[in-house]
């Protein structure tokens, strides 16, 4: 093997280059004495990393220099977070303890640093590591919110240097970014790094398609620069002559929110007519910032015609995470819908830097969302029994959700996401409140707990103190906080039942001559097929494990199964299929390979066929299930069971069929649906498992579920069907539910 020489004075110079770089962006934040800390801080990164490389043959202090720079430049934190981002490995990755940490450094950045550091110790095989790191990470939040700012600069360095990482390695970091990290930056307000992070992840989980959309947008950049430059010039003559000051531009839509609108649309890339925004950004006094982005939306309405649904005022009512801007979408020239956002210098900064500017303008605005929002994480993480992975799941479905503004008796506003129920808004109000709550009055009309909030509506809540928390109550509320509260409750009525369950079966068992102990119990519990020994106190006290079981049990005792208990047995069965998997074939399962005895299934969710890119996922009862890369439900499953994860791919090309969908849309005519078919059996001959076109006011639409053997196969397909009269759009999509 060649061997690489490492020209040692060149890296010299330039980390020295990248240091200066740093101190540079660090400067408007610097002040006495800051120079020197950092200086140590770099330093002490320079001195315990100095023998170690990247996956790129880079040294590794490149990567804690960069974090620090993004933390300085794109999120405009100060001296101790960029002590913090360079010292951040130290102590994970060398010999360097927390203690050194503080002495040198002081409390503040030792508990940062802790923050940063990954869970070590012994975990369930069940759980998920990740979701650990996380909620461990969130716990630090609650404290000191530049623990998950550095986290993210740090992924963000990590996702823009990741092509030298193994392909497996590259699907999960960028599966738990798409579903982790990007909805975090969005929820902090960091826009600008969510959608980087978003458009990282698609290009290693669906290369294919961020390659076409890529291609595309650089296809008509001059003729998009064109009509922008054509559509703002008016706009930036009235602004000047009415004495605003004001930058005027056009930005492009990130390549993930243009997927977005192709897929929640199902449109091709020429009918997505807002493939970019345009900035209307205003220098102006705190006190004026109103009255002029009024002033500039009335000068822009008054040139382009707007679409009166399509107002969003986020000046008076900011978001939860403190962005404010005035959106709205106007009718340019040539048809062309345009999307308008209108802000000042002050809102963009918070809406590109999010919590870092947040906190730099937060005495003009004390009772902030995102101070709030702090609270509600505090709420979410005082219940410490809750499974990371249900955490993480109940967390990460109130980041996503967009907020709906719900008023109380009094006339109070409580911010709730999209679709909370009434029993929301009770929870929302105080714990008690909702363990007690029987109904609610929306607008002074009377409605069940299960009611949807609409936005705007007016609650009061109707309690009785014989009301306690049920079970199916999970079904239909939606914040973390109710949820985690619920959970708690049902727990403590199940353990004050297994309490009763725990006097009676010791009874029972002394009646049957059987030693009460921790063995027997444990015995008696997989006997049952029990997951714990408080599930058989709370059967036996609920009559659900009856005498004649037990008395089975005591009969069986002496050939009881001694096998491993379900976690442990969950374990060595995925380890036992996981370990199956071909060596020879660089532990790639080859699927459609008869050779290989191993037990594998196509997932119903994404359907895949031969040409997808794939991978494997070894579940506890159906063997291997095969996902796309892309499918809906992979990003989870990779983000939350990497340890599960088998590499895929198809193996030699066979004749066999797989099953995927159609959906075809167009203009109605005589015949179509003959036409249809034809190319489908006779031309392609291919198989239809089903078939529903349903046909409205000269409109017609349908799916249809056919068998091909590759995506080549499809591909053809498709753009046969295109070529048919009055077919206007096609589109594959996933599964027949």
């Amino acid at each position: 093997m060649k061997e690489v020489t490492i020209d040692l004075e060149a890296e010299k110079k330039e980390i020295l280059k990248r240091y200066r770089a740093l101190l540079r962006a660090c400067k408007p934040t610097l002040q006495k004495g800051d120079k020197q800390m950092i200086r140590r801080a770099f330093d002490l990164a320079l001195e315990s990393h100095k023998n170690m490389r990247r996956k790129s043959g880079e040294p590794y202090i490149y990567h804690p220099i960069a974090v620090a720079q993004i933390a300085a430049e794109e999120i405009g934190l100060g001296t101790t977070s960029i002590v913090c981002a360079l010292l951040h490995d130290v102590v994970e990755d060398t010999d360097v303890t927390l203690e050194q940490i503080e002495n040198q450094f002081g409390k503040k950045v030792a508990k940062i640093i802790d923050g940063l550091t990954k869970i070590s110790g012994i975990f369930d095989p069940n759980s998920s590591i990740q979701a650990e790191n996380f909620r461990k990470m969130l716990l630090t939040l609650a404290d000191d919110v530049r623990v998950i700012l550095i986290k993210l600069a740090d992924r963000l360095h990590n996702m823009r240097t990741m092509e030298f990482m193994a392909r497996d390695k590259q699907l999960k970091i960028a599966s738990e970014t798409s579903y982790l990290y990007a909805p975090l930056a969005h929820r902090l307000g960091l826009y600008a790094i969510k959608s980087e992070l978003e458009d990282l992840s698609m290009k290693y989980t669906d290369p294919d398609t961020y390659k076409f959309i890529a291609r595309k947008l650089n296809e008509k950049k001059a003729e998009r620069e064109k009509y922008i430059h054509q559509f703002v010039a008016p706009i930036q003559e009235i602004i000047a002559e009415q004495g605003i000051k004001a930058r005027v531009f056009g930005r492009p839509k990130s390549i993930f929110s243009i997927w977005n609108k192709m897929r929640k649309k199902s449109i091709p890339f020429e009918e997505v007519y807002d493939l970019f925004a345009i900035r209307i950004i205003i220098d102006t006094t705190p006190e004026m910032e109103k009255a002029e982005c009024w002033k500039a939306y009335s000068i822009v309405t008054d040139l382009y015609r707007p679409n009166p649904d399509r107002l969003r005022d986020w000046i008076s009512s900011p978001k939860i995470n403190g962005y404010e801007s005035l959106h709205t979408t106007v009718m340019g020239a040539k048809g062309q819908w345009v999307e308008i956002q209108i802000r000042t210098e002050r809102m963009n900064e918070i809406a590109e830097k999010g919590f870092a500017a947040h906190w730099k303008y937060k005495e003009s605005n004390s009772d902030s969302g995102l101070d709030q929002w702090i609270q509600k994480i505090r709420d979410i993480l005082s219940n410490p029994e809750q499974n990371a992975l249900d955490f993480v799941d109940d967390f990460k479905m109130n980041l996503f959700s967009d907020e709906i503004f719900i008023f109380t008796p009094k006339g109070a506003l409580i911010q709730l996401p999209a679709g909370a129920t009434a029993l929301d808004f009770a929870f929302e109000i105080h714990s008690d409140l909702g363990a007690s709550c029987i109904g609610a009055k929306v607008n002074h009309k009377l409605v069940p707990l299960s009611y949807k909030l609409a936005n705007g509506d007016q609650v009061e809540i109707i309690t009785s103190n014989k009301q306690t928390p049920k079970e199916d109550w999970l079904n239909f509320v939606v914040t973390a906080k109710a949820k985690s509260k619920i959970k708690s409750a049902l727990k403590e009525e199940k353990r004050r039942i297994a309490e009763d369950g725990k006097e009676i079966l010791e009874r029972k068992l002394k009646s049957l001559k059987i030693t009460y102990n921790t063995d027997n119990l444990n015995k008696l519990a997989a006997f049952l097929k029990l997951p714990s020994t408080q599930d058989l106190f709370y059967n036996v006290a609920k009559g659900l494990t009856d005498l004649k079981q037990l008395k089975d049990f005591a009969a069986s005792e002496r050939s009881i199964d001694t096998s491993p208990g379900p976690s442990t047995r969950i374990e060595q069965h995925i380890d036992g299929l996981s370990k199956k998997v071909d060596k020879k074939a660089d532990d790639t399962l080859l699927i459609g390979d008869d050779m290989q005895a191993i037990d594998y299934t196509l997932a119903n969710c994404c359907n895949p066929i031969p040409g997808d890119d794939v991978f494997g996922f070894v579940t506890v009862n159906d063997g291997i299930k095969i996902h796309r890369t892309n499918c809906p439900n992979a990003s989870k499953l990779m983000a939350n069971y990497g340890y599960r994860i088998v590499k895929a791919q198809w193996a030699s090309r066979n004749e066999s069929a797989f099953l995927t969908g159609l959906h075809i849309v167009g203009i109605d005519d005589v015949g179509l649906i003959n036409k249809i078919t034809a190319v489908i059996s006779q031309d392609f001959k291919v198989n239809i498992r089903s078939l529903s076109i349903g046909s409205n006011q000269g409109i017609f639409e349908g799916n249809i579920m056919v068998y091909v053997n590759s995506t080549e196969h499809l591909e053809n397909l498709i753009n046969n069907l295109k070529h048919i009269k009055g077919v206007t759009g096609i589109t594959r999509y996933d599964s027949e539910n």
